[in-house]
């Protein structure tokens, strides 16, 4: 919060997650795991994405993305490409006439083999540190904002940061002992992004 803003005129915001929530994650055959694109010709929206953030943003929320983007650090992408996917993400929004208002990234991992961004940091999920910089520079009010995400990570970051948490995925067994294990209970789950937006709507 600014120096001196009324809490009453804070914004709602909308904390994204990136990968698995707006759009695809890549499945690499060559090493057999699933992972974020790491080119622009990988990157394609999740169905429903694009109207989804478009509701967010007749309902007024500042859509802001939050994500954790080590590629950079792993030596698996350039800035380039980075910037590209960014540029295609926007681009494919705003054909659909929805809108992202700010983008926080963490580029840095501690294991990382570029020196600049092997780093230990605090804005790397499940710290709260990015949520915490959108929160002061957005004029966001966590109490009537919603993190919304794919991992356990983004739902202690969010709670940490005051958030109400929307978890995107199924109540698995599995899911629920990680839960308890590292308390980190979502407020709400759901399976989509279209239907986190519904849940935002009737609240």
């Amino acid at each position: 919060m600014s120096e001196g803003e009324n809490p009453d005129n804070l914004k709602r915001g909308a904390i994204l997650d990136r990968d698995g929530v707006i759009n695809e994650l890549v499945y690499f055959p060559e090493i057999g795991i699933i992972d974020s694109p790491l080119n622009p010709d990988q990157f394609h929206l999740l169905p429903d994405v694009a109207e989804a953030i478009k509701t967010l943003n007749e309902l007024g929320f500042k859509v802001v993305i939050i994500s954790n983007q080590p590629a950079i650090a792993k030596g698996k992408m350039t800035k380039k490409l980075f910037k590209e996917i960014r540029s295609k993400m926007k681009k494919d929004l705003e054909r659909h006439g929805a809108h992202i208002d700010a983008e926080y990234y963490c580029l840095h991992h501690p294991n990382g083999v570029k020196k600049e961004y092997r780093v230990k940091c605090d804005c790397r999920k499940p710290k709260p540190g990015l949520f915490l910089k959108a929160s002061n520079e957005l004029d966001l009010d966590p109490a009537k904002s919603f993190s919304i995400g794919d991992s356990l990570t983004d739902i202690k970051a969010g709670k940490t940061a005051g958030y109400n948490t929307i978890h995107i995925g199924t109540m698995k067994c599995d899911l629920c002992r990680l839960m308890e294990k590292e308390d980190a209970h979502p407020d709400f789950i759901t399976e989509s992004l279209f239907k986190a937006v519904e849940i935002i709507r009737r609240r």
